[in-house]
Parts: structure tokens; C-alpha cells; sequence
């Protein structure tokens, strides 16, 4: 496995999104949404058209114009790298395509313990042309931070042995019960090329990571406790030694907070479904907390919007008062594709206009 270098970081010491993330006191409540850069801006539409999705994500100038786009349109107080959570995968070799319509399909799914020991690993080189769209990104963020991710290692296992999506994950969770040697060598696996993922993002420069365990919600506490946790847990510790703010999320995991806050992560995300007063029990304190206006809110109309604005912002400010060491305001998941950008802007501009928290 590839020794991670540390590269010289951006003094980014004023950026609100990092003083959130990191114990501080920001200047202003910093706010970004995931999934910013998408097919809610037409610029995205117009970069990507007759472009294939994983294409996108292997231009290094695509990805830094498309990562672009929403600190220019919205003003948000990060960026996300435009990516994919299947790109380390396909990087590797898993012969695999993004549908339009479908998502992520493997062709050959990996279903036994032969399939396991056959999956290759991922080197440092096969991502390089992600992490050159790093180092653009750099070079043109100025003082708005970088937030690299990728796909936890359960969200991976569950597209490589269904296939693609699932909803009722029903291989997944056949070989995890059935089969959970195999199944902890699929994670562990899968943990080393997410591992690998982060530490070409880092040694790039990005200044923040992201953690998607975007099918978690679909598992029990006890499973994701003994199935799951030991390989996130890993994620975190093996790039603790980076000093850049972890960010956890997951999506229908408000049962599993609590061991989502114990995998090692600074920031845990929380989905529209759990108020932050309860989130901040649930996790703990020690740990700041990222969300959560419901996607959907965004179609209610202005007087809805700012409703529900302020009402997060004013559960966050009970959530620091209840041991939450910062908040950073997001959606509960992405935004979604028919959003009107305007309405993303004017939110922005709401957030920002109310008092930061002390």
C-alpha cells in the first residue's frame, strides 16, 4: 500500500465551513449542500452533455469545472469534488458503468469467497487523474476549502454483490449473516481501495474528507455494529495523521447515530429525519453535526424555505449548547436534480444572513 505524503496545506484558518468542523467559532453559519454540482445547474447540463458520467470524473478539467460551478453560482462555503463513490472501483478494474436512469451496474458481481480474492486492488496511479483535478481545484478555490470523499466500504459491498442498486439488499445481507467470513474479507477489501481513494485526495490537498455510507440505513444496529463499524472505523483511524476534518454521513441512519459517532469521524451528518437536539444525544458531544433541511423543502416556496431554515438554525444552536462542538448547515441528502438553482442561491444567502452562533 502506498505511503500518503503530506502536502503543504492551504492557511485556510478563516474559512467558516473548517472552524465548524473543527471546534471553532466560525464567522458566519457556513453551509454547502451535496450533490451541489449537478444536473440542478444548467452549466452542469451544458459541460456534461454527450459526456458519459465516469468519463466526467476522469477529466481532470471537468471535474474542476464542475466542482466550480456552485462556489461561483451559490457562493456555498465549500466545494465537494465532483466524483462518484464507484470511481476508486472502476479505477481499480471492476468492470462496472454508471446507467442513466439505473446507477452504478456491475457486470460481474462478487458473490463467493473466489470472487473476493479475485477483486484487484487499487494504486496510487490509477486515480491520478482524480487527483490532478485535486490540484486544479487548489489552484482555484482561493480560500473556500475542498472537500474530498468516497463510498464507505459497506455502500461499496452492497453494488458489488447486488450488481447495482437494491432496494431490500437482500444478497448483501445474505452473504453478511450467511457468510461473514467472506463478507469481512469483501469489506476489508473494499476498505483498503477506500483508504487508498482518500490518501490520493489528500496527498492532492484536499482539506476535508467525506465518508458516504449511503445504504446503512438499511441494516439493524446489532448488524451494522458487527458487520460494519469495524471497517469504517479503520477508514477514519488510518487517516487520522492527515489533521483534516472527517465528515461521516449516511442516509435513514438516525437508529445507527450513535455508532456512526463512535467510528472516528469529527462531523456526522444527519438526515432530515432526526432533529439536531436529538441527533446531539444520539451521537454525543465532542462531535459537530452537519445538516439537515429536507431536500424537498426547496419546492415548498419562500415562506416555507425560511421557516424551516430558521428552525434548523435554532435547533443547531441548541444542539451546541447540548454538546455538539459546531454545526455546518447542508440538505439531509442531495439536492435534488429539478431544484431551481435561484431558490439554492437564495437559501445560501438566508443562512449566511443570520446570526452566527457563539
Amino acid at each position: 500500500m502506498a505511503v500518503m505524503s503530506t502536502p503543504t496545506r492551504r492557511r485556510l484558518s478563516d474559512a467558516p465551513f473548517l472552524a465548524a468542523a473543527t471546534g471553532g467559532t466560525p464567522r458566519r453559519r457556513p453551509v454547502w449542500f451535496m450533490r451541489q454540482a449537478g444536473r440542478s445547474l444548467p452549466e452542469y447540463r451544458e459541460v456534461r452533455a454527450g459526456v458519459g458520467m465516469l468519463e466526467s470524473c476522469f477529466n481532470p478539467e471537468l471535474v474542476c469545472e464542475i466542482t466550480m460551478q456552485p462556489i461561483r453560482r451559490h457562493g456555498v462555503d465549500a466545494a465537494i469534488l465532483f466524483s462518484d463513490i464507484v470511481v476508486p472501483l472502476k479505477a481499480a478494474g471492476i468492470d462496472l458503468d454508471i446507467v442513466a436512469g439505473v446507477g452504478p451496474v456491475v457486470a460481474q458481481p462478487v458473490r463467493t469467497t473466489d470472487d473476493v480474492r479475485a477483486l484487484p486492488r487499487l494504486r496510487h496511479e490509477e486515480v491520478g487523474a482524480v487527483a490532478e483535478g485535486v490540484r486544479l481545484l487548489v489552484g482555484e478555490l482561493g480560500d473556500t476549502p475542498l472537500i474530498g470523499f468516497a463510498g464507505a466500504p459497506f455502500t461499496l459491498a452492497s453494488y458489488l454483490v447486488e450488481g447495482g442498486p437494491s432496494r431490500h439488499h437482500e444478497r448483501t445481507k445474505a452473504m453478511m449473516l450467511g457468510a461473514p467470513d467472506t463478507w469481512h474479507a469483501l469489506l476489508g477489501a473494499l476498505t483498503d481501495i477506500t483508504i487508498e481513494f482518500l490518501r490520493a485526495q489528500l496527498a492532492a490537498g484536499v482539506d476535508a474528507l467525506q465518508l458516504f455510507d449511503s445504504w446503512a440505513g438499511a441494516l439493524s444496529l446489532a448488524q451494522y455494529r458487527d458487520y460494519v463499524l469495524p471497517h469504517s472505523e479503520r477508514v477514519f483511524a488510518e487517516l487520522a495523521a492527515a489533521g483534516v476534518p472527517r465528515i461521516h454521513f449516511g442516509v435513514g441512519t438516525g437508529e445507527l447515530l450513535g455508532a456512526m459517532g463512535e467510528a472516528g469521524a469529527d462531523v456526522v451528518g444527519v438526515d432530515w429525519r432526526v432533529p439536531l437536539t436529538e441527533a446531539v444525544r444520539r451521537v454525543g458531544p465532542g462531535k459537530a453535526l452537519q445538516g439537515n433541511l429536507d431536500p424537498a423543502t426547496l419546492f415548498a416556496g419562500t415562506d416555507v424555505v425560511e421557516r424551516e431554515v430558521r428552525r434548523i438554525a435554532h435547533e443547531a444552536d441548541e444542539a451546541l449548547a447540548l454538546g455538539a462542538t459546531g454545526h455546518i448547515f447542508n440538505l439531509g441528502h442531495g439536492v435534488l436534480p429539478d431544484t431551481d438553482p435561484g431558490v439554492i442561491t437564495a437559501t445560501v444567502e438566508l443562512i449566511h444572513s443570520l446570526p452566527a452562533p457563539l
